[in-house]
């Protein structure tokens, strides 16, 4: 049997949630954990709706570009490392794999990432409703992203050509604050109707957000931890002021103040858990020990600076 195979890695937003859906920048960092996706030709075509939807999303882009395909039965398989529903990039990370195998499973030929990455964002519109593009920008091409929409067809993805720096990476932990109950679409919905009854407030924490956007990027650069530290803390208490972050969520933050500063990172959660917190720790040992006492899920944080790749 005859498989194609591609991986893509998950993604955490540094800084940036919601307001990059309203044309303001995301710094979005590729991590180290991946999905792949396995594809082979088989006559018990698969049944599963996304499956299809996305392969459906794969021969539309094939036919607008007037290219040559065999529109073949096929069966798949998903090996993940991603947690679902926690905002580290899942669908994102299917959205990617899946473009990747199913163009090359169709015609017989790799496509780039650019071309990977058109289909992949129609793949997350299905998804999440009105996705900004960087979480399927990010897993494609991995690394420090710089991404910012003006339009629907205006987009600026800038992959910074700086590392996280190592004293600010040591300190690094993706650390679980409970399972979201709403969807991502729910959130970014509810953050619309918020700046539809409060425009000038809410606009006014979008234009704050984008400055703790751009001052994250400075605080990389320089390797400032200092600096660093006071983005994560400005960027948590701009996503409490769009509600984004449930009670369960700033219980833990407060708890785990004495080891350092947390942000939730991705869309959030209102009712009971918020997803996933990037936490930035001073004392990394004692907040380790902490975190396996209280039996808290977490992990350690490690980029990714490959972005999509074929597996053998």
């Amino acid at each position: 049997m005859s498989t194609i195979s591609y991986s893509a890695p998950g993604k955490i937003i540094l800084s940036g949630e919601h307001a990059v859906v309203y044309g303001r920048p995301d710094l979005i960092s590729a991590i180290d954990l991946r999905l792949k996706f396995t594809v082979w030709e088989d006559k018990k075509n698969t049944k599963d709706q996304i499956i299809k939807m996305i392969s459906q999303k794969v021969k539309d882009y094939l036919k607008s570009k007037g290219i040559v395909f065999s529109d073949k039965s096929f069966n798949y398989e998903i090996e993940s490392e991603l947690p679902k529903g926690k905002n580290l990039g899942s669908s994102a990370a299917l959205s990617v794999a899946s473009s990747a195998a199913l163009l090359e499973f169709y015609t017989g030929k790799k496509f780039s990432k650019e071309e990977i990455n058109r289909v992949a964002y129609e793949i997350e519109k299905y998804f999440h409703g009105k996705p900004s593009g960087g979480d399927n920008s990010t897993s494609c091409f991995g690394g420090l992203i710089y991404f910012r929409k003006e339009f629907e067809f205006l987009k600026n993805i800038s992959a910074l050509n700086i590392r996280i720096p190592q004293k600010i990476d040591d300190g690094l932990y993706i650390i679980n604050s409970g399972k979201v109950q709403e969807t991502t679409k729910e959130m970014i919905d509810k953050v619309g109707k918020l700046l539809n009854k409060y425009p000038k407030k809410i606009e006014d924490i979008f234009g704050q957000i984008e400055k703790t956007t751009k001052k994250m990027v400075v605080a990389i650069r320089s390797e400032n931890t200092a600096f660093f530290r006071q983005c994560i803390e400005d960027n948590e208490k701009l996503l409490e002021a769009l509600a984004v972050v449930s009670s369960k969520a700033k219980v833990l933050l407060k708890d785990l103040a004495k080891f350092g500063v947390g942000k939730v990172t991705g869309s959030g959660g209102e009712e009971k858990g918020s997803g996933n917190i990037l936490f930035f720790a001073d004392k990394p040992r004692e907040l380790e020990s902490y975190l396996k006492q209280k039996k808290i899920n977490f992990i350690k944080f490690k980029q990714d600076w490959e972005g999509v790749r074929r597996e053998t």
